[in-house]
Formats: C-alpha cells, structure tokens, sequence
C-alpha cells in the first residue's frame, strides 16, 4: 500500500516541505486562484484542501520536483468539483465572469528583470505571478483601514486567523469578522481583481504601501503586551515589502518602503536588553547591527531616491541609513537629518514628523533648542496621548537639569504606556 514502510523522519521531511512551499508560495497560488475563479473564500478553501493532499500523498510518493505546480493543479481540480457540485457558487461566479469581461483590463505591470518563476515551485510559463493583483484587492480603499490590514497578512503572508487576531491582540472571533466583512465587502462591491492603470495607479499605490508599512510598525513596537519587538510580524512584512518591490521594480516608493524596513530591522538584536528591556538608540551595541541587511538597505536608499521627487518612504529611509552609518550618536550628519526632516514635513506634515525634527534638532543646536519646538507642539491633540512625545520632553529636561519637571513627563509617559517593557524602562527613569 501507498504510505507503508514511510520513517516518521521522512514524514517530518515532507510535512516540513509542504510548510516551505506553502509559506512562500501560498499568496502566489491563492492569487491564481482568485483570479481564475474570482472567489477569495473559494480560493483559500481549495488551497488548504491541496495543502492536505500534500501531507498525505508526500510521505508516500515523495516531495514532486515542482510542489508549487502539484498544489496548483491539486488546487484547481478541487475548485473545479466544487462548482460543479454547487450552483449557488456556479451562478455567483457567472456574474463576476461577466463584470470581468466588460471592464476594461489594466495594462500588465513591467516585471521585467525578475526571471522566470517568482517563487520557489512555480515556472512563469505555467503561473503569471498575480500576487499584484491580491495587494491592490486586499488594500483596496472601500475597505476600511483595519480590515485591509487583516486581510493582507491572511491572504498575502499566510497567517492563519488565530495568529492574526494575536498579532494585533484581539479576539479571534473579533478577527474573523473583521476578514469576513473584507471578503464581503469585495464581493458585494464588486472590487475588481486586477492592478490599476497608470492613470490610477499614483492614488492606490500608497494604500498598499501603508498597509505593509502598518504591519512592521506593530512587529516594530508592539502595541502591547509583554514584549517589546513581534520579530515574526516585522519579518512578514519585510517579505511583503520584498514581493511588492520585485512586482515593481519601476516604483521608487516600493524601494524607498523596503530599505527603510530593512535598515531598521538592521538593529533588531541590539534593541533590546537581557530582559527584553528598549535599549536607546545611543546606548545601543551597533557591533550587533545587521551590516548585510544595512548594505542592502542602503543600496534601496539610492534606488529610491534617483530619478525624480524623493518621496516619504524614500526620504525615512535616508534618515535611517545616516542612524545607522554613524559609528556612535556623536558622529551622525544630525544637520543632514535635520534637512531630511523639512523635505519630509512638505511631504507628510504631521505632528510625529515634527516631534522627531525637534529630537534631531536637539541634537544638532542643543536640548533648550528641541525643548522650545516640542513645547510648541503642546496643544497637538494627536501627541497628547503619545508616549514617545512625553518621553522626549523628559530626555530634553533632564539633560537641561530640570529634573523635577523631567520626572512629571515620564510619569505622563507611563500613564500612557501600555508594554511591559517600555513602562519597566520609564520605571528605572525615574528611579534615576
């Protein structure tokens, strides 16, 4: 029989290989699916259905030369019975065939220079890489803000539901509604699969950019809970931003996103401390900094910004790579950095940007000098409830040795803290 005389550790070897093929190429294959089938609820249930084929018939048959092409066949066949099964699906799916066949369809995106079969398992010749296609969808504009995020790391970075509601840290039924309304919403509106024209694609394209850059922000600093840094969600969306910037190589603000994860990803390890404590950017080890994750990003930076208009992405990136081409605080381009930050305030005025302008500025003319901007941003509803703004006014007073009024912002800072390691580190602060 099929299966007999299989050793658990060929088992564990192409279960492990299933995991591999679909961690990496799942958005590839879901987005195929959705295209040839125009239903994302559809699409996700065939590809777990051929995930499980997988594991059975793999241990037996041994992993096929082209697993991605195998789940991919597997995937299609299942979703072909099931229509065939279903009229109700049968029906729907006539419509979206007809939506589709009257729209007008979108010039394709120029990938060139990316080499045939994107992923791991798949030939180019059998399967055009669509993932595109699934960002725009997932980041469209008729979803709300939060809903496109959920989506995009189900749909595009494979989380499952569970793991998605933990890494925003609400309940999974919460989450799940959240992914079912998406869905809804997609196909209620009609939001077609496809990537925007050119006339189109400038007003979109920072909506997907944002929802990746959302992603890292949270594995960047947790929004709460016990740890500082989600290192797997910040990787997630570092391979997002991966995937976006080879599907389009011509976008300087798809380079400009992915050097600017990168160099700060770059200090991951030094960020924290034994205890998983924020280690300050000036008091941080750089020798533990990640030089060929730097030097990539660095080489990004100068993509991102030739060529025309530096945009936001681009110019946070620049900021990042002078941070982490100095060998200590002492020695950063601060003026360099201060400049980049009034290029940025044209592009993206908000009071963030400005709280970090008067942290550089501090550090180029002196703390009374960054004191005086940051006393002018009090009234900023948006920085009221912002640690990080009562953080810097403390830093800023102590080092102008007014520590009493040092101590009541960081005592502000920690009423408005939630991780467990940013109030352990404001604790100490004011033990000091």
């Amino acid at each position: 029989m099929p299966g007999e005389g299989v050793s658990p550790g060929e088992g564990r070897v192409a279960a492990e290989a299933v995991e591999s093929v679909f961690r990496e190429e799942r958005g590839l294959l879901l987005a195929s699916l959705v295209r040839r089938f125009g239903d994302l609820d559809l699409a996700e249930e065939v590809t777990s259905e051929a995930i499980e084929a997988a594991l059975r018939h793999w241990p037996a048959e041994g992993v096929p030369a082209r697993p991605g092409a195998w789940l991919l066949t597997t995937a299609r066949r299942r979703a072909v019975d099931r229509l065939r099964r279903d009229q109700a699906y049968a029906a729907r799916l006539a419509v979206l065939a007809a939506d589709a066949e009257r729209a007008e369809p979108a010039p394709a995106p120029d990938v060139s220079g990316s080499g045939p079969g994107f992923g791991s398992g798949f030939g180019s010749d059998e399967l055009p890489d669509e993932r595109l296609q699934l960002f725009f969808t997932c980041a469209h504009p008729a979803l709300a803000a939060e809903d496109r995020t959920a989506l995009t790391l189900r749909c595009l970075a494979g989380l499952t539901t569970p793991e998605v509601a933990r890494a925003f840290l609400v309940p999974t039924a919460t989450m799940a509604q959240r992914i079912v309304r998406a869905k809804k919403k997609i196909r209620e509106a009609r939001i077609p699969f496809r990537v925007p024209g050119p006339d189109e694609l400038p007003e979109r394209l920072p909506g997907v950019l944002q929802v990746v850059y959302s992603v890292f922000t949270e594995g960047y600093a947790a929004s709460s809970g016990p740890r500082l840094q989600r290192l797997d969600l910040a990787e997630e969306a570092i391979r997002l931003a991966r995937i976006l910037h080879r599907l389009l190589p011509a976008e300087r603000e798809s380079a400009g996103l992915l050097a600017l994860l990168l160099l700060v990803h770059a200090r991951r390890e030094a960020r924290t401390g034994p205890e998983g404590e924020p280690v300050l950017l000036e008091d941080q080890d750089r020798g533990r900094w990640d030089r060929p994750m730097i030097e990539e990003g660095r080489a990004l930076v100068v993509r991102a910004l030739t060529g025309g208009p530096a945009g936001p992405y681009g110019v946070q990136a620049a900021i990042a790579a002078l941070h982490d081409e100095a060998t200590d605080v002492a020695a950063t381009d601060w003026p360099q950095i201060v400049a980049l930050y009034d290029v940025l305030r044209t592009l993206t005025p908000s009071p963030v940007v400005e709280l970090n302008r008067a942290v550089a500025v501090a550090m180029r003319d002196g703390p009374g000098a960054g004191l005086a901007l940051l006393d002018a941003l009090a009234g900023e509803p948006r920085l009221r409830a912002y640690p990080p703004y009562a953080v810097a006014r403390g830093d800023l007073l102590g080092r102008l040795g007014r520590d009493g009024e040092a101590a009541a912002a960081y005592r502000e800072a920690l009423e408005l803290t939630v991780t467990e390691p940013e109030r352990a580190a404001l604790r100490r602060k004011l033990g000091e």
